[in-house]
């Protein structure tokens, strides 16, 4: 029984979208909270709501793509074909799985053993904001462009340790 190139060709219609949806999964809320961005309250709220929905939606899109690959498979003779569409299904599932990864973990690490300097070695710019902490009589200031890469600085200030964070 010959197949009707129409129907062997659907297939790659049918996995972009779900290729879509799944990097939109992943790339959307990395694109929006991401260091040294300014991110509005509705673009935040949106890509938290992302993350909240995003581990049903890359399930989905991984059973729907594989569930496709295996009626293709069946239907599609040619070996170019079902290398491609086995790469398409591959890259969906690929996003399903680093949607399960949280990459702002990966990025950001605290930084344990912070280095200081005195107030007149000090490289900070003027306009630089900082986070200060003043305990037992001794004071350090975190600047916010560093605490940035980190987020999290564990520190002793007057003998109490601390965790500066913003």
């Amino acid at each position: 029984m010959e197949r009707s190139p129409r129907r062997t060709a659907t297939y790659p219609w049918y996995v972009i979208p779900f290729l879509l949806i799944s990097f939109a999964g992943v790339a959307y809320p990395v694109y929006v909270i991401r260091p040294f961005r300014y991110q509005g309250p509705r673009e935040l709220a949106a890509a938290l709501a992302v993350i909240q929905v995003r581990p049903l939606i890359e399930l989905a899109c991984a059973v729907c793509v594989l569930a496709g690959l295996l009626w293709f498979w069946r239907i599609q003779p040619r070996r170019l074909q079902r290398i491609l569409a086995v790469a398409g299904t591959s890259l969906v599932c690929a996003f399903a799985v680093l949607s399960r990864v949280n990459m702002f973990e990966l990025m950001f690490h605290p930084d344990a053993h912070p280095q200081f300097a005195s107030i007149g070695q000090a490289k900070v710019d003027p306009d630089d904001k900082v986070l200060a902490v003043k305990l037992g009589g001794s004071a350090r200031a975190y600047p916010i462009r560093s605490m940035a890469y980190h987020h999290i600085i564990n520190d002793v200030v007057g003998g109490v340790p601390i965790v500066a964070t913003y």
